[in-house]
């Protein structure tokens, strides 16, 4: 038999079946995906719905229970206006607790917390009648406590209460202190049923979709109110902060969570075909969204790059603990460090080494003051002084103005500070000072320039006294033999001799301190010491011109806080500017200064320089206070500028007003000496008549 030659065999078939399958299986398992991701998508969309509904409920729980409280705390507080009869209290703590049903009791208790007064709710038997009163006042007594301390009133934490019946309340105390006459006079305390109170505080359509209840911190419920059990599903927790306590309220939705939405086969078609579209179109809008951030962001941080850079104002940052975690480059420039050398830096170089320890010390001192909770805010934004130093070694004043770093969450991480380099400020300070200085010693020399005819005037005469006693003296001491008075003459001589020279000294010494003495620091004065340093040379003026000089003064003095030499010569340039406007055109017999202090203010003292010249006319008063204006061709035009300058140093005002009886009326205020037990001073005047201080002519 021939050998039959094989078939040739078929080519191999793709695995289309296996790919069809694949792609069907693809389609299937996103149809899946895709419909229990709108599944879960719409229930979650339900129960956040819900969670919504029931956080808004909490909301406005906790909305109407702050106002509750808040008007029994008005109703409470408006007991205590007018100090009120223990029978009007009674009256109207009755009418309160008619008007407020949660309020079980009302108790008004004296300065050791004892029971004075109380009156119970009508709607309620007796609260404390299973358990004695005083077995349920710790929790009052903190709130007491704390209410007396902080002058305002406190909630006390929530203790229970049993009641007949075998059941009980869980009640609060809210106390409110008592003053009188400005003095803490006791304590007003109110108990406060937490049931009762979220009946009365919550509305009826609230109460029917929730469960309210009063919760302590670990979910055990105190208190609750609504018509029926919460499901559990929706809950939303919230604290409600009252004075000296916290109360967290918890709110449960009757509403179980959802099932399967209905109408799955329409809801499966309208999401897959909007599904693409919006993934994609919220893709696109993010990304524009993140680019148009990213680049405001960019835009923000040059921004805030650039003003930093430009800033003269150092600007620096620490944390909590005192590191150092930003500078600005005006700070270094300012101090002569890097931003290197002082990033992290506890004890910056710029601490000067003396100061280090002071400095440590206050730094530790904030620490410890923001550890338990004390605000420093309104003194850091007070600004305060103190010293750096730069890094050739230099000291400077800095003036440095604080304000607390908060992060997102509302927590304090440090402090920024704005540094003020006030170096130049204290330079041009000084240099002020100093021209001050120099135009009071000027003013001075010239006052005494112009008192030289005075003083020679004066003393001509106790030499020319001198000189006679001693011609006279050596004459009786060559006829001593004629009789036995001449011893008795001799030595009555050489009495004036040593008088006249001591009057012509005391005239000298005057006028020499007063162009000697320099600016010295405010210290505290009499008035009527300061007067009297300057009436030396004030009766010389007076002499002169014929015046008579009459002191009004208090008794006991009043005392001032002052630079004693500045305001002495603003009372010299007073009394003589007052001498000279009365020595030409008011008769002599009416020539009368006059000098009055007076306390006018528990902070001011007030003092008058009072003459009866003929006034002055409109048109120099409005030019009076102007510096080198004058009216006299001797004067300078500069004692009148220079008084105001003075007083206005010392924070007070000089002014002048028509005096009563003619002439004029120049006065000025100082600070009065702070308040101190008054006792009369054994060198005052024994009454506060008017002295006539008119010097008598020499012998």
């Amino acid at each position: 038999m021939n050998a039959r030659p094989p078939l040739p065999s078929a080519p191999p078939r793709p695995p289309r079946r296996g790919r069809r399958l694949a792609l069907w299986g693809a389609l299937v398992a996103l149809l899946i995906v895709a419909q229990s991701l709108l599944v879960w998508l719409t229930a979650n969309y339900e129960s956040s719905r819900a969670q919504e509904q029931v956080d808004e409920a909490a909301a406005e729980a906790v909305a109407e229970i702050r106002q509750a409280l808040a008007r029994e705390r008005q109703g409470l507080a408006a007991m205590l206006w007018n100090e009120p009869t223990p029978e009007r209290w009674r009256a109207d703590a009755a009418d309160l607790l008619r008007a407020h049903r949660d309020l079980m009791r009302i108790e008004r208790r004296d300065g050791r917390q004892r029971i004075v007064d109380l009156v119970e709710s009508p709607y309620h038997g007796t609260l404390f009648a299973q358990i004695p009163r005083r077995e349920a006042e710790v929790e009052m007594l903190a709130a007491c406590a704390n209410a007396q301390r902080m002058a305002a009133p406190a909630y006390s934490r929530s203790y229970f209460v049993p009641v007949p019946g075998g059941l009980g309340l869980e009640v609060m105390d809210l106390c409110l202190p008592v003053q009188r006459l400005g003095q803490a006079d006791g304590t007003m305390v109110a108990t406060i049923a937490l049931s009762r109170l979220l009946d009365e505080a919550l509305g009826a359509e609230l109460l029917r979709r929730h469960e309210i209840s009063f919760v302590e911190g670990d979910g055990t419920r105190l208190a609750r109110a609504g018509s029926h059990r919460g499901a559990g599903a929706y809950v939303a927790d919230r604290v409600i902060d009252v004075p000296g306590e916290k109360l967290q309220i918890k709110v449960d939705s009757g509403a179980r969570p959802p099932g399967l939405i209905p109408n799955l086969a329409v809801a499966l078609v309208l999401g897959l075909s909007l599904a693409l579209t919006g993934v994609v179109a919220l893709l696109a809008h993010d990304v524009r969204r993140r680019a148009g951030a990213e680049a405001a962001l960019a835009e923000s941080l040059a921004f805030r790059k650039a003003m930093e850079d430009s800033l003269v104002t150092g600007l620096r940052a620490r944390d909590l603990s005192g590191r150092i975690t930003y500078v600005n480059p005006a700070f270094c420039d300012m101090v002569g460090f890097g931003a290197a050398e002082l990033v992290d830096a506890t004890s910056p170089p710029y601490w000067p080494p003396e100061l280090v320890d002071d400095y440590t010390r206050r730094q530790v001192q904030r620490l410890d003051a923001i550890a338990r909770g004390e605000s420093l805010a309104q003194e850091a934004r007070e600004g305060f002084e103190t010293t750096f130093m730069r890094r050739s070694g230099e000291r400077f004043p800095v003036l440095i103005f604080e304000a607390p770093l908060v992060d997102g969450s509302g927590q304090q991480t440090g402090w920024m500070s704005a540094v003020l380099d006030v170096s130049a400020q204290r330079r041009v300070e000084e240099l002020s000072r100093q021209q001050q200085e120099r135009l009071q010693a000027t003013a001075r020399l010239a006052t005494v320039g112009e008192m030289a005819s005075l003083l020679s005037h004066e003393l001509n005469q106790p030499l020319a006294a001198i000189a006679s006693y001693a011609t006279g003296s050596l004459n009786l001491i060559d006829d001593a033999r004629d009789g036995d008075d001449t011893l008795a003459m001799l030595k009555q001589g050489s009495q004036r001799i040593a008088e006249q020279a001591e009057r012509a000294g005391r005239i000298i010494k005057s006028v020499h301190s007063f162009v000697r003495r320099r600016e010295q620091a405010r210290e505290t004065v009499r008035a009527d010491v300061l007067i009297d340093a300057v009436m030396p040379l004030v009766r010389l003026q007076a002499r002169k011109s014929g015046a008579r000089i009459e002191l009004d003064l208090p008794t006991p003095p009043v005392r001032v806080v002052c630079d004693r030499t500045m305001v002495e010569q603003v009372l010299l340039n007073l009394t003589r500017n007052g001498i000279q406007a009365m020595e030409t055109a008011v008769p002599l017999e009416q020539r009368v200064l006059t000098i009055q202090a007076r306390q006018t203010h528990a902070r001011w003292v007030s003092f008058s320089v009072i003459d009866r010249g003929t006034g002055i006319p409109d048109e120099v008063a409005k030019q009076l206070f102007t510096p080198f204006f004058t009216t006299r061709s001797e004067g300078m035009g500069l004692g009148l500028s220079l008084c105001r300058t003075v007083i206005e140093q010392h924070g007070g005002a000089l002014d002048f007003q028509p005096a009563p009886d003619g002439g004029t009326e120049f006065r000025f205020t100082l600070p009065a000496e702070p308040e101190r037990p008054r006792r009369a001073d054994a060198d005052a005047p024994a009454a506060t008549d008017p002295v006539d201080t008119t010097a008598e002519a020499p012998p």
